[in-house]
Formats: structure tokens, sequence, C-alpha cells
């Protein structure tokens, strides 16, 4: 196949590209920007919502891909994957796609991509075993952080309340470095129904909080963490509001050894997160004797 001539900075393609920076368009096109080769590498593989089958039942999440030359050079496995897979590639001069992302330091991909969030319903219907809910999480990083944070820990969904960041905003999109890809992601679920369906579910619910009551060692000491866990995190700059802690079975805090003040919330997330990963792989953790394949962080660097 032939190399695609350059795409006019004034086309329909661009222009359409270039409005999904507003989350009013996001949401009217329910299309969203992925930026750099990992980000457009996993949408490649990933399904769109609503989507019942694996990739080849469904619609991929890539569906255009704008390169520059250079890019297009160092990563040719990318564009083809992308062409066979059925999305649209174009060809752009770098200021065509500086205009398509707010980064400082573009890396030449930018792949226009399907949502891929699911629902409450298909969070429970999975039985899932480790869940981080973001609840009045309003720093787009912090949500994409701890995202990353908790695909990297096995969870098995994330929930965004309808108090907490847009998931598909860049920022959120650049720091979950594609690991919205990889797990089931609910979004816009009020904190009351989240914690609801998630006890009816068999899941206990700790609240992460600073001023808690539990502490995180004791609880792994006194064999409390090994069962199915979902864990609310907070706004960074004041916590969870009484109210949301209400919701929690516990409310627990990272004990704090030295002489920091605390955590920010991506640490303490990722803390929380690991802390329940190893205990439910642990002797009378509900994963105790699964499997532990797959691509380490290392493998996908």
């Amino acid at each position: 196949m032939g190399t695609p001539d350059l795409i006019s900075p004034r086309s329909a393609r661009v222009a359409a590209a270039r409005r999904l920076v507003r989350r009013n368009f996001r949401a009217k096109d329910r299309l969203f920007l992925a930026e750099g080769p990992q980000a457009v590498r996993e949408a490649v593989a990933a399904v769109a919502a609503g989507a019942d089958e694996p990739v080849g039942g469904g619609d991929p999440a890539l569906a255009e891909l704008f390169a520059t030359p250079e890019a297009a050079e160092r990563h040719p496995g990318i564009l083809r994957e992308a062409r066979e897979s059925g999305a649209r590639v174009h060809l752009a001069d770098p200021e065509t796609l500086d205009g398509m992302t707010r980064t400082v330091s573009p890396q030449g991909l930018v792949g226009v991509c399907r949502f891929v969030d699911t629902t409450l319903e298909g969070v429970l219907a999975a039985g899932p075993r480790l869940v981080a809910v973001l609840a009045h999480v309003r720093d787009p990083g912090n949500a994409g952080t701890v995202l990353r944070c908790a695909d990297a820990a096995g969870a098995d969904a994330v929930i965004l309340t309808d108090a907490s960041v847009d998931l598909y905003n860049p920022k959120t999109v650049r720091a979950s470095a594609g690991s919205l890809f990889h797990l089931p992601v609910a979004v816009g679920v009020p904190a009351a129904s989240a914690a609801a369906g998630l006890r009816a579910a068999g899941v206990r619910l700790l609240a992460a909080d600073g001023a808690g009551e539990r502490d995180l060692d004791a609880e792994l000491d006194a064999g409390r963490m090994g069962g199915p866990t979902g864990w609310i995190f907070g706004n960074e700059a004041w916590g969870l509001p009484e109210e949301t802690r209400a919701l929690a079975d516990e409310v627990v805090r990272v004990p704090i050894h030295g002489r920091a003040e605390s955590l920010n919330l991506a640490t303490a997330a990722a803390v929380c997160l690991y802390s329940s990963a190893r205990a439910q792989r642990g002797a009378g953790g509900c994963r105790h004797g699964a499997g532990m394949g797959g691509a380490t962080g290392s493998d996908r660097a």
C-alpha cells in the first residue's frame, strides 16, 4: 500500500479532530484523542464501548490516526496495524498535529478513538474482586495516574463518579499511559449507586483517608484484606466528604512512618491497591492460586 499524501491542515478531518479537545464535542461525537505510540498501540487492540466481542467482533477503539512523516518512519508497525484494524491513517505535518494536542513535546502520533467506557452493571456482572472508585477526583492527571496504578495492580475495574473529572480529558488520557484501554472503566456513576452495587456484589468498601480510624498495616496483619475490595479515593486537596466516607465499610489510613505530612492521591492509591493485590494473592485470599501470567510493565515499555 502506498504512503498517503500529507493531509491539508484545513481539511474537515483535521477540524473534526481538533474540536475534540473540548468536552462538549467529545460527548457529542463519542470520540476522544489519544497521543503517542503507547496509547495508539493500545487503542488498536481495544474495543469501543458497547461491543460485546473481543477485537474482530466489535469496532476497534481507534477510528483514525494522524502521524507526522518522522513518526511514521519510527513506528511503521503501528501504522500498519492501524490500517489493518480499519482505521483511517493520515500523514500530517507537525504544525497540523500541534493543533490537536496541548502537549509541549508532541510525539508525532495522534489517534481519534471511540469511547471505551462501560456501565456500572457491566462492572458488577464480571464479579470484580478489586475496584478503584474515584469520588470527587477533579484533577485529570491524578485520575489518569490512579487508573494506571489500578491497571498495574491487577484491578478488575475503575469507577469514576459523577463528581469526578472527565475520563477523556486529554490530560487524563495521557496520564493513564494506555491503561484506560486495558480494564473496564465506568463513568458518571453516583457514589451511592457505586457503593450499593459493589456491596450487593460482595465487595467490601474501604475509603482511603489520612484521618481514617483503621490503619492499613493493621488491616493487613489482621488478615482482613484478602477478600473482594473496593477502594474509594477522594479529592487530593480536601479528601472525602463525610457523606462519601459514610458509604464505606471502613475508613483506612496509610501509615506515615516518616515526617511527611501526607501522601499525594496517586501514591496513596498505589499503596492501597497493591496492598489489596498482595493480600488477595496470598494464602486465604480470593485470588490465591490464580494464574500470574501476562505482560509486565517492563515488557510494555
